[in-house]
């Protein structure tokens, strides 16, 4: 039977959910619809739990059926195939608000799917998604009781906007997704045009109403058609083993985290291991090396914590507001368009520059229609920037989004396609890692940008903020290391110009944030953010005013939209031509009439955009131009001034006095010197080589 919930007032369209028809035998099944647009989520859990393992087995996949817009998928095969980055992302927007919602010490396997059956091109499903997500936990036999609202907000004509469609979103400054529960926000993913930290709070204030709406939604149907909880079996520290070593492990990590790099501590705490696993794993004991393992970490979180609590103390000695010790420097390697190595504590990021045309842009395929990104930024982690060993697959879904979060914090200060008509790549290798690599990716990518000359309107830095609480007790940590980000409650990214907030990302691993916590650490953030920018502008504080050699060299223009045809030539003889002899790239865009050239070399590329100029322009009488001879005939020479545009150099025009013969004087291939002395009213053109001399 299927039972539905109708929410009005959320945005453009009607809100609705509903259950009991479609997928009835996972634990639970809902169906979330806006507009047109529909979404299907699954939440399943195994059946029996597995005790050894130290962590929470949720897995979450979400995809775009391409039958959801009426297309057929493109490729050999013809079928869905490995998931696009819009796919990845959103699992990762469904997974980061609702894990930290499940009891602590679940070890069940939980998966949640979401399939977008249709969509209508207007509304973008991934809030659908969470939504449905949230409610198919509710509704099911799984122990989840702490649901959650996802909303987006943006801005149109100066006015919040709840669930705004797409064209809203592209001409907002404001882009923010917004997942919390009835009192507090457990994630934020957004994307900003150097927006203000009040602005901001604004927006989250203007949208928790709407998150609490469509929590009391979900609720209604769990009342209708919800499923008793299932009694699951925890898994925690052994407590015994716990106290017991409590005291003798206390000041062996006191010297631990008194050492200056992380691999000494690592050193340390595996020596305390080794030591508790001598005196404690034995033949006659049930204890393993798991135990102690798990018994060690709980010692360590429970140090740090005290210590940052009760002693404003940190892991490394820093203050609460202290920023690890910073490095800029730009122009690392010789023969890229640009490169930066930003270094913070033991954090590194090498970002790499390369500049394309348009023919390097990427086309993406999507639920709202085809399109083309001409600013990409990759993020790599490799193994050794944490000094482990594993085989290097492709990019992670963690090395994904790292890679989305640095190219919004930096989108909004690149320079339009009319003034800078290059595709831009940006790459970011982590040389090495503890902590916050995301936000030193959008440091090291900011310098080598300007390293490589592209003019941005300003610099851009990003800080991770951390939280450490205790009931209602709360500290906020600038800069997070790796220890405090394994260990707190939450990881809060915020990047930015000097004039306001480009990107944030808001991770907890608490039920969420109170709005005073929000306020101070974008406080906090704002601070520690303009103290980069200065380090930033002391390696490089403008763009480079010239492009690397080895960029290649680009200049556009507009056209007639009447001349483009000249431009190509009879089945595209003229283009390929000009491309050919100039070693040169020519694109046209028939919407905006505007023409693209490219070369490796300023010679080629002149040489190039003189002859497509020459095509298009109206020939006058008087006119000098550099005329190749194309055929000799017996009454003069055909040269062309232009491709696919020549004229006649009559025999009497060849020189002074009487001329025999055409061939004395020229032969084909010739390159002369012309004057256009007539066209007529068919367009033929006259030329001269003897007036064209110089007098």
């Amino acid at each position: 039977m299927k039972t539905l919930t109708t929410l009005s007032n959320i945005g453009d369209s009607s809100f609705t959910f509903s259950t009991g028809e479609w997928a009835k035998q996972a634990d639970g099944s809902v169906t979330v619809s806006y507009g047109d647009t529909m979404v299907l989520a699954t939440a399943c859990m195994s059946k029996e739990s597995s005790p050894g393992r130290d962590f929470f087995p949720l897995t979450v996949e979400y995809q775009e059926r391409t039958y959801a817009m009426g297309k057929i998928p493109g490729g050999f095969f013809k079928r869905e195939g490995r998931p696009r980055d819009k796919e990845i992302l959103t699992c990762r927007l469904i997974d980061r608000p609702l894990r930290p919602l499940f009891p602590e010490g679940l070890t069940n396997e939980v998966q949640l799917i979401s399939l977008v059956l249709s969509s209508d091109g207007i509304n973008d499903p991934d809030i659908f998604a969470i939504n449905a997500s949230s409610c198919a936990l509710l509704i099911s036999n799984i122990p989840f009781s702490n649901p959650v609202g996802a909303v987006r907000v943006s801005k149109d004509d100066g006015k919040f906007v709840i669930n705004p469609n797409y064209k809203q979103r592209d001409i907002s400054d404001i882009d923010i997704v917004l997942v919390g529960t009835e009192e507090k926000i457990v994630m934020i993913e957004a994307a900003l045009n150097e927006i203000s930290e009040e602005e901001v709070l604004e927006a989250i204030k203007f949208a928790k109403p709407y998150i609490k709406q469509i929590i009391d939604a979900q609720k209604e149907l769990q009342g209708k058609v919800g499923k008793p909880k299932k009694e699951v079996q925890l898994s925690g520290v052994n407590i015994e083993l716990l106290n017991k070593i409590r005291e003798t492990t206390g000041s062996k990590l006191e010297e631990a985290y008194g050492v200056s790099t992380k691999e000494e501590k690592n050193v340390f705490v595996s020596d305390i291991k080794d030591s508790l696993c001598k005196e404690f794993v034995t033949e006659n004991s049930e204890i393993t090396i798991d135990d102690i393992k798990a018994v060690l970490s709980k010692l360590e979180e429970e140090f740090i914590r005290r210590n940052i609590l009760e002693k404003d103390k940190r892991p490394d000695g820093r203050g609460l507001d202290e920023i690890r010790a910073l490095d800029c420097k730009v122009g690392s390697l010789p023969c890229t368009h640009g490169s930066a190595v930003f270094t913070r504590g033991e954090t590194q990021s090498l970002s790499v520059v390369t500049l394309g045309t348009s023919v390097d842009e990427q086309r993406i395929e999507s639920l709202e229609g085809e399109k083309f990104k001409k600013f990409m930024l990759h993020y790599n982690f490799p193994p050794f920037s944490v000094g482990e060993v594993k085989f290097m697959r492709g990019p992670s879904r963690r090395d994904l989004g790292h890679g989305t979060l640095a190219e919004k914090a930096l989108t909004p200060v690149l320079p339009s396609s009319e003034d800078f008509p290059y595709t831009i790549r940006v790459v970011s290798d982590i040389l090495e890692s503890n902590g916050s690599s995301s936000m030193a990716t959008t440091c090291a990518s900011s310098l080598s940008l300007m390293d490589a000359g592209v003019p941005i309107k300003g610099a851009v830095a990003g800080i991770a903020i951390g939280l450490v609480t205790d009931k209602d007790k709360y500290k906020i940590l600038t800069d997070i290391a790796g220890a405090e980000d394994h260990y707190g409650d939450m990881d809060f990214k915020v990047a930015g110009t000097t004039k306001g907030i480009t990107a944030i990302q808001l991770d907890t691993k608490i039920d969420g944030l109170t709005f005073p916590m929000i306020g101070d650490t974008l406080v906090r953030a704002k601070t520690a953010r303009l103290f980069i920018l200065e380090k930033m502008t002391a390696a490089i504080s403008s763009p480079r005013e010239e492009l690397s050699k080895y960029a290649p060299k680009i200049k556009t223009f507009s056209v007639n939209p009447e001349k483009i045809g000249a431009i190509i030539g009879p089945g595209g003889k003229t283009i390929k031509r000009l491309q050919r002899e100039n070693n040169s790239n020519i694109e046209i865009d028939d919407e905006t009439n505007m023409v693209s050239v490219s070369a490796d070399t300023d010679e080629n590329l002149q040489r190039t955009v003189n002859q497509v100029m020459n095509l298009i322009r109206d020939i006058e009488i008087g006119e000098i131009f550099e005329a190749k001879v194309e055929k000799i005939v017996n009454f003069g020479a055909f040269c062309e001034i232009a491709p696919g545009k020549s004229g006649l150099v009559h025999v009497s025009e060849l020189a002074d006095g009487f001329v025999k013969d055409v061939t004395e004087y020229l032969k084909e291939g010739d390159i002369v010197r012309v004057k256009v002395i007539g066209i007529d009213p068919q367009g033929k053109i006259k030329l001269s080589i003897k007036q064209a001399k110089p007098n």
